[in-house]
């Protein structure tokens, strides 16, 4: 990978479509264009019970005036359809579904996931092939990202699916890349020049072309062997790496499907057998509430164990007071319990009829639980808030995030060593994590010379991470990873930062108004400017590190437009663009004749062929890097 890339480097013009190169660097999209398809991408008939799959062949059988009628059972993935074009063998395009008849351009997301072929293993391709498929997350992927999320103060995905349709639906190719999608293909949108006979002929071909097929099918020639089928999956469905929902169940032979037509919405020829959530019924014991870095209070239920859809529960989040006063759920229930998409424990709802008058209804408490300071719910929020800055269950979580492989990635300080520097009084805030010597370390139990050593040496070595770290770690509401990198980009250091006006904020296209009013707040809080005092006095770098170093001069781009392409090596994009803002220049996302230059990464998008076309200067991200330098 490493040869190629510095091969098309050289000569862009070997770079094809096809490339392995070619799968992430788009650049980021301003809206989803809309597609037409070729044919109508239609919804499943559903069926939740065997009566329904009955009363579905006995109709088929009719049709055909056969009840020998060969089938396809396909397991149902939980994730997103999606259509997929091909041009003489060469992947050029993806859509939504949308409403089956126009969905949206997701080209260059689709592009980024890895089992895409992105040319067709075939000798004679067809001039068109348009396949469907369906885009899906893992389990442990969704559970990273929900992990990510959490950190970064953002709602959790409710399912696989939900996330996976978010994904597809990034503005900016890089980010659908790290979500790490899957694809399974399971149907023919339109061809030319090629006819099958039927689905598993179908399928069996586009195995061959390179395409991925999931390996659980199976052909049946009767009714009972299909639903022994649904029954089987029905128990081993939590096997499986990803979140199935069910099971598809088509006629084989394409001359039966055509006999048996379409409605306007579904197919006549295929259904899909829902699985029911598996729900248990077990005691609500007791409502807990946890306390947040954010200060937010979060209602948990504590459940008597029980096992739901392959694991063990015995908690389940209750989310905010609104929703435990909506479903009106008491301590002491009788609750139904599933989990949500399959993933997260949730109490669906409590049997009202086997109360005995011992329940006790839930009041979010005004006193914060970990430290009894106010609690507060904003006007217009779900969430109840602890605004004491000084709870310590709040600096609790705001070390552990701080310290956190994402933020400052101090290794060793971990739940147990924080909670007792914490305990002990020997931190009270995150930058008294500097001023620790081995000796206070050696106070932690089970901390010998070795653990000591190396806690302190990451403490150390974590003074020099990047800006955009340190800006993460400070826990800022609402700034996750990204955009701590973007304010990196843009400002250059905690002190720029900590002076910017909602208008200097805002005009950055990742932040708007809600983000921009929490920077603010965050700089304007007296104990958060002393721990960044504290932080600075302690040596921890404060400013992103320009490229060139000290030799840098102040050269000024006032009036000059630039434009990026490709992927930037030196920079990340926010950087890059920080760096001509900084210096009084603009960062456009569209080449133009008023364009002065078009920084060209590798593998530069329909911009580097723009800039051509209009004869815009051209230059490498090391001529960049010599013009900032001076």
């Amino acid at each position: 990978m490493r040869e190629l890339i510095d091969i098309e480097a050289a000569h862009p013009e070997l770079i094809t479509p096809d490339s392995p190169t070619q799968r992430v660097g788009g650049e980021p999209s301003d809206a989803f264009k809309p597609v037409r398809h070729r044919t109508k991408m239609l919804s499943l008939a559903n069926a939740f019970s065997f009566g329904e799959l009955t009363a579905f062949f006995n109709r088929i059988s009719s049709e055909l005036g056969t009840e020998k009628v060969e089938m396809v059972c396909e397991l149902k993935i939980d994730g997103v359809a999606v259509a997929l074009t091909y041009e003489h063998g060469i992947y050029t395009g993806a859509a939504t579904r949308g409403d089956g008849e126009v969905g949206e351009d997701i080209t260059a997301n689709v592009k980024t996931i890895q089992s895409l072929p992105l040319r067709l293993f075939l000798g004679s391709p067809p001039d068109i092939l348009e396949v469907r498929g369906e885009a899906y997350l893992s389990k442990e992927q969704f559970k990273q990202i929900n992990e990510e999320r959490e950190e970064d103060g953002q709602p959790l995905f409710a399912n696989p699916r939900n996330a996976a349709a978010g994904s597809l639906r990034q503005l900016d190719p890089k980010v659908t890349s790290r979500r790490h999608l899957g694809l399974f293909v399971y149907a023919l949108g339109y061809a030319t020049g090629i006819e099958f006979p039927d689905q598993w002929g179908l399928l069996q071909y586009l195995k061959t072309a390179g395409f991925k097929i999931n390996p659980h099918i199976t052909k049946v020639g009767t009714l009972k062997e299909a639903y022994s089928f649904c029954e089987e999956w029905q128990e081993k469905r939590h096997s499986l790496p990803f979140e199935i929902d069910g099971v598809v169940i088509k006629v084989n032979s394409f001359a039966q499907q055509k006999k048996l037509g379409l409605t306007s919405k579904a197919p006549r020829w295929a259904i899909a057998y829902k699985f029911p959530a598996e729900q248990k019924t077990t005691r609500l014991i007791d409502i807990e509430l946890n306390v947040g870095r954010t200060g937010a209070v979060t209602p948990t239920a504590v459940l008597e164990p029980v096992v739901v859809a392959g694991s063990t529960v015995g908690r389940a989040t209750l989310h905010n007071e609104d929703e435990i006063k909506r479903k009106d759920i008491r301590i002491g229930d009788t609750v139904i319990v599933q989990k949500a998409g399959d993933v997260i424990p949730e109490i669906v709802a409590p049997i009202v009829s086997k109360r005995d008058g011992s329940e006790k209804e839930f009041v979010m408490p005004h006193e914060c639980p970990a430290c009894g300071g106010e609690v507060v719910r904003p006007e217009g929020e779900a969430v109840a808030r602890c605004v004491n800055i000084n709870c310590p269950a709040v600096i609790f979580e705001h070390i552990i995030h701080f310290a956190s492989r994402g933020a400052m990635d101090i290794e060793g300080l971990g739940e147990s060593a924080a909670r007792q520097l914490l305990d002990k009084g020997i931190i009270k805030d995150v930058a008294d994590i500097y001023y620790l010597d081995k000796e206070k370390l050696l106070g932690i139990e089970h901390f010998a010379d070795k653990a000591a050593d190396n806690l302190y040496n990451a403490i150390k070595r974590s003074k020099e991470r990047p800006l955009a770290k340190l800006l993460f770690a400070l826990g800022i509401r609402h700034v996750g990873s990204h955009v701590a990198e973007v304010l990196a980009g843009n400002f250059e250091s905690v002190e720029k930062l900590s002076h910017a006006t909602p208008e200097e904020l805002i005009e950055i296209q990742e932040v708007g108004p809600k983000i921009a009013e929490s920077i603010i707040e965050f700089f304007h809080e007296n104990r958060n400017r002393s721990v960044v005092e504290k932080l600075r006095q302690a040596g921890v770098k404060m400013e992103q590190e320009k490229p060139g170093g000290a030799g840098l001069s102040a050269r000024s781009f006032a009036g000059m437009t630039f434009v990026f392409t490709g992927a930037l090596t030196l920079f990340t994009r926010g950087e890059a663009e920080g760096l001509v803002k900084s210096m009084g220049g603009k960062a456009s996302s569209s080449v133009s004749k008023k364009t002065d230059y078009v920084v060209v990464g590798e593998n530069p998008g329909s911009k580097y062929d723009k800039a051509k076309s209009l004869g815009v200067k051209i230059i490498t991200e090391d001529d960049f890097k010599r013009l900032v330098s001076g």
